[in-house]
């Protein structure tokens, strides 16, 4: 199942018409990637918060993340490995000043780095020239959410001199990760006074440390239902691999994992904005609040 769907193009089959906004960041790929990619990508920015984009894939019985039994429960396994599925991941990081993620995804993911070039380092000259132009950041900074501080500092992905990382967590937590000495590029922000990191304080904790206008979050499903549940996710990049898990318990889902989060919210409605494909996968995107 490796490489599933490689080179296919990211085929588009309906958008729904959009006035840009005041403030927008993206716009026609580079060449290299319109290829892949045709048309545009971007977003209108907030002027309030940073835009949180969530990004997931999503077997078509919507399971998310297998259970912790299994030997990895990582997002390719849902996706097959698509190679689709990992270029679109790659489009969103290229966009986003930082990319959010629990301390569960940093240990499934083991020496991970959440760059585009990390996804295809063949594009990295690409996604670092498109970066340039945008004015943003060489690579964005990788936020791990963490209450506990059960943090593997020595994490590959974690340890990259030029990739920012700022982990975000309690009191508790911070003495947990300030006992060992702290890689170059890390920092520990606390900024939360319970047992755990509220949505709303990891926000105000991304847009005080970091200025990011796009937040990207990768999950896990946890921290997403979370981020649902507080109406704070902005759009959603949904893509739909064609396999059945059939997993009712163990399993991570949208809905279900974090669905006492969205019930209490009374629900969260989406519009869908667009719709592509690449082979047998389905790329949807949807936007929220509008």
């Amino acid at each position: 199942m490796v490489g599933r769907s490689e080179g296919f193009l990211l085929e588009p089959l309906w958008e729904a018409a959009a006035e840009p906004g005041p403030s927008r960041r993206g716009g026609r790929l580079p060449d290299a990637l319109a290829a892949r990619f045709a048309g545009e990508l971007a977003f209108e920015l907030r002027a309030d918060r940073p835009m949180v984009v969530a990004n997931f894939v999503s077997s078509i019985d919507g399971v998310v993340a297998l259970g912790p039994d299994e030997k990895s429960t990582g997002g390719g396994e849902i996706s097959g490995f698509s190679e689709a599925d990992r270029f679109m991941m790659a489009l969103l990081r290229c966009l986003a000043d930082v990319v959010i993620v629990g301390a569960g995804t940093v240990r499934v993911g083991r020496n991970h780095e959440w760059t585009a070039r990390n996804l295809r380092p063949d594009l990295a000259p690409v996604f670092a020239e498109w970066r340039r132009e945008l004015g943003l950041a060489p690579q964005p900074t990788t936020v791990v959410v963490t209450a506990s501080g059960d943090v593997d500092l020595r994490h590959g992905g974690l340890s990259a001199p030029d990739v920012p990382v700022f982990v975000v967590t309690t009191h508790a937590g911070a003495r947990r990760l300030n006992s060992v000495k702290l890689p170059a590029n890390l920092e520990v922000v606390v900024n939360s006074n319970g047992d755990d990191v509220k949505p709303g304080e990891l926000l105000d904790a991304v847009g005080m440390n970091t200025r990011a206008r796009v937040a990207l979050c990768e999950g896990g499903p946890h921290l997403l239902g979370a981020l649902m549940g507080a109406r704070l996710v902005d759009e959603l990049f949904l893509t739909v691999a064609p396999q059945v898990v059939g997993r009712p318990d163990g399993a991570g889902r949208l809905g279900l994992v974090e669905g006492s989060n969205l019930i209490a919210a009374g629900g969260s409605w989406a519009r869908l904005a667009a719709i592509r494909r690449a082979g047998d996968d389905l790329f949807l995107r949807y936007r929220f609040g509008e």
